[in-house]
């Protein structure tokens, strides 16, 4: 089952209505710019990194934090499978930031952090909006080049942090409820993409 299928089936579950994973990705583009402030490492950041193809929403981020961005274009031949990475950018003795929408078992993500590990980069952090973190994830996590990898809590976390000290979690629950409050009474919800509820 592809990973987009099993975010929709986690919605599913939840009944949750169905546009919330997809919402949530774009909002927290917005709330991540905003906690990455916060995190101690990012007065050294240089870069964001864009996993997916979806690049405006990590040069967006970019944009708002004053850095640099770089991508890394993936092959796939089959769903968690990725055949070839090639990164287009500059990395060398940098603090990379990775921005991904969703992550389930982490190979393409550990992958993507010794790359810029072998590239120069002198930190990588991970910022994802949903972790599913199946199968080998968190020991790939544990085992990977990551200083901390940052998600939202779309999905709970509270057992696979008490396993993987890297992990850091972002709560968006004010997102959605606003989000939900704003189409229940007709309002904009295009709003909350530059006014994050904090």
């Amino acid at each position: 089952m592809q990973v987009e299928q099993k975010a929709e089936s986690l919605c599913r579950r939840k009944e949750v209505f169905p546009a919330a994973c997809s919402f949530s990705s774009y909002c927290t583009s917005s709330r991540f710019s905003l906690e990455l402030h916060t995190f101690p490492f990012f007065s050294q950041a240089c870069g964001l990194l864009s996993l997916y193809l979806l690049e405006y929403r990590v040069t967006s981020i970019a944009d708002r934090l004053n850095v640099e961005f770089a991508l890394i274009h993936k092959e796939r031949k089959k769903a968690n499978e990725v055949d070839r990475m090639v990164l287009v950018g500059d990395v060398k003795d940098r603090i990379a930031i990775l921005v991904d929408d969703m992550a389930d078992t982490c190979g393409t993500v550990c992958h993507a952090a010794d790359k810029l590990v072998s590239a120069g980069a002198t930190k990588v952090y991970a910022i994802l909006t949903h972790g599913i973190f199946s199968g080998p994830a968190i020991s790939r996590i544990n085992n990977a080049a990551f200083e901390a990898v940052v998600v939202t809590n779309t999905i709970p976390q509270d057992e696979k942090m008490k396993n993987c000290p890297k992990i850091q979690v972002i709560d968006i629950s004010m997102i959605l409820a606003e989000a939900i409050r704003r189409t229940h009474n007709g309002e904009s919800v295009s709003y909350l993409f530059s006014h994050v509820p904090l």
